[in-house]
């Protein structure tokens, strides 16, 4: 039998979609009872799905034919409703056409009414028919629509503009201002809102080009909204220019020194643009200018404020440098924008001043404490020779830290001086000069400290104790001297030099720039004054110098004095030499040979110097002279008539 099988597969082909019984003999007869039940239930599976497919298909089709009965259904009717329609259009034929002719009979049965009657008559049938002009407006009414649902503004405008020509009922005057606009005048004047209103939107859009801002401020200004298209126009360029700064703000650690510059320049250039496009499509209104100077003047307070924010610490060369470029760029920028009306200058110097003071001030102290900052004194302070070499000569001859000291002070000056613009310089010039002059006399201050013997000033007498150093010998001390007189003499007016010169040259210039924008009063410090003021702290410390050093040989370590009146009343040996002219006392003898002695060390000391040694002895001179006219109880016992003064003594008075 399976031979008789294959045989008629053979002969017969096989049907791809239906399999032979011995290829499902050969695949299922290896099979255990555990497989053959499991296919028997894929097989119940299959029947199941089939049976679901066949009842689907067969209410879907059942669904269908109820469609194809609606539609039939609603095609019925959509004929009937044509029907209708025309049967109701005849009848409104026929019904125009019973009026048309009652009101030709009713016409013709009264011809000789009046024409006022005629009128109504007319106007009353021009209500029931519109005439050609009302189908013309209802037609460019839709065309307005149109223009403002494509968004072409410009057209729409165009075509109102010429319809209010050709239209006099369209325009307002005076006499007939408050009657009752016409219907075709409201649904105008309603669209021209929405116009408005399209235009206003589009402004206001950030990605939108300068280009198509600037036709659609124009096209207000046609549409007769100056003020707002001018309102429009700063807030635009406004938040224009707040996009910039904002993206350029994280930079501003990046460049601490010039980031105002790059402010300036977008703060600026900002304000140009918009005065310069207020002009061209306003005019010279000054209505208009005063709100662009206003706009401007905000946004110079806003400028002003970003700086103080992302400025350094403001006790560092950094803030001073970043202050000092501020007044710089903004200053020559206001300067450019004076041609265009744009004058903010003191405005600018009203608001920078305060902040520029107080960099300054912060400043100032820190050079303070460096000065005073000893433990620091191996640090690096590169000086040019032409600094450093007149202060070196004083290290042979005293304590390391005093040539430190002298050579920081001139380093943190220098560095506060070069961090300074030219117009920085022009508008507070004299008060940086008053402010070195300051902090001269507290480094003088310092110096006093070094000196040995007391003093008046309590709070210095205080802090005698906390010297960093000591200057004990002559030679240390007149170093001390020439140190304080080299930086006032010769380094400070060299690093103030450039303050001068550009000082001198502003109050020079009858007409420069500089002298408009600079305030009144600035340079009033000449420089005799400031001169003055570094002599008088010069002078502070040789008095100190003078008064120790004659203190100190006048009075012993136990605190008598070795300088007595008593010796000029003692007679002795007068015989031996009345007829010749005795000597000074012992006391001035050997004070004359302790001035030999300085005037010898401070001719090492403070060789080349020449000017300094001569004020200092006149000045020791001065200071016994001083010291002898107060002493009170010296001259009150030469008065002492019990003990009159000889001839002797006075001859040795006179010869002192």
């Amino acid at each position: 039998m399976r031979m008789e099988s294959s045989e008629e597969e053979d002969d017969f082909p096989t049907i791809e979609s239906v399999t032979p019984q011995s290829k499902i003999d050969t695949i299922f007869q290896s099979h255990t009872e555990k497989g053959i039940r499991k296919i028997c239930f894929e097989l119940l599976d299959l029947k199941d799905a089939v049976d679901n497919l066949c009842g689907n298909t067969r209410s879907k089709y059942l669904a269908f034919l109820r469609l194809s009965e609606e539609v039939v259904e609603t095609e019925h009717e959509m004929t009937e409703l044509r029907k209708h329609i025309s049967s109701q259009g005849l009848l409104i034929q026929d019904l125009m056409s019973g009026v048309c002719r009652e009101l030709d009979e009713w016409t013709q049965a009264n011809g000789d009414t009046g024409e006022d009657h005629d009128g109504s008559q007319s106007g009353e049938i021009d209500e029931l028919f519109p005439s050609e002009v009302e189908d013309k407006k209802a037609l460019f009414l839709e065309h307005i629509d149109v223009l403002l649902v494509e968004h072409k503004m410009e057209e729409a405008i165009d075509a109102l503009e010429s319809e209010e020509r050709n239209n006099a009922d369209l325009k307002i005057s005076a006499g007939n201002s408050s009657a009752e606009p016409s219907t075709y005048k409201s649904a105008l004047l309603k669209r021209r809102a929405m116009l408005e209103n399209q235009l206003i939107e589009m402004i206001q859009q950030p990605s939108v080009s300068v280009i198509e801002i600037k036709k659609a401020l124009l096209s207000l200004v046609k549409l007769g909204k100056g003020s707002t298209a001018h309102q429009l126009l700063l807030k635009s360029y406004g938040s224009r220019l707040q996009r910039s700064i904002e993206a350029f703000l994280p930079l501003c650690p990046c460049y601490p020194e010039t980031y105002p510059a790059t402010l300036s320049n977008l703060v600026f250039s900002s304000i140009s643009l918009t005065a310069k496009e207020s002009g061209l499509m306003f005019g010279d209104n000054p209505v208009f200018g005063d709100k662009v100077v206003q706009w401007a003047e905000w946004e110079i307070e806003s400028f002003v404020k970003l700086v103080k924010e992302h400025a350094p610490s403001s006790e560092t060369t950094s803030a001073l440098r970043a202050a000092s470029v501020c007044v710089q760029a903004s200053l020559n920028h206001s300067s450019a924008l004076e041609p265009q009306g744009l004058k903010l200058s003191k405005l600018l110097l009203v608001l920078l001043r305060p902040y520029l003071e107080e960099v300054l001030e912060l400043n100032f102290r820190r050079a303070r404490k460096t000065i005073l900052d000893f433990d620091g004194s191996d640090r690096n302070m590169p000086l040019s020779p032409r600094f450093a070499s007149p202060l070196s000569t004083f290290a042979r001859s005293s304590d390391s830290l005093l040539v430190s000291s002298g050579m920081r002070f001139i380093h943190t000056v220098k560095d506060i001086v070069e961090q300074l613009t030219h117009l920085t310089i022009v508008n507070f010039g004299g008060n940086i000069l008053t402010r070195i002059s300051q902090l001269f006399d507290k480094y003088v201050d310092v110096l006093i400290k070094a000196l040995p013997g007391p003093t008046e000033d309590d709070n210095l007498a205080e802090l005698k104790e906390s010297a960093p150093f000591r200057a004990e010998t002559d030679s240390e001390q007149l170093a001390l001297l020439g140190t304080a007189f080299t930086i006032a003499e010769e380094l400070l007016p060299m690093v103030a030099s450039r303050l001068w010169n550009i000082l001198n040259e502003t109050k020079e210039a009858g007409n420069s720039l500089t002298e408009t924008i600079s305030p009144p009063g600035n340079t009033n410090l000449e420089l005799k004054d400031w001169r003055r003021l570094l002599q008088h702290s010069l002078d502070k410390l040789r008095d100190h110098f003078c008064r120790q050093y004659v203190v100190t040989f006048i009075y012993s370590r136990d605190g008598n004095t070795r300088l007595e009146a008593q010796i000029y009343l003692d007679d002795k040996g007068e015989d031996l030499i009345s007829s010749s002219d005795p000597l000074p006392s012992l006391p001035f003898q050997a004070l004359f040979g302790k001035l030999q002695q300085l005037v010898t060390v401070a001719g090492d000391v403070l060789l080349g110097r020449e000017k300094i040694q001569k004020v200092l002895l006149a000045r020791l001179t001065e200071t016994v002279v001083m010291w002898l006219s107060e002493e009170e109880e010296f001259w009150s016992f030469l008065e002492d008539k019990a003990a009159p003064l000889q001839a002797r003594g006075l001859q040795q008075v006179n010869n002192v």
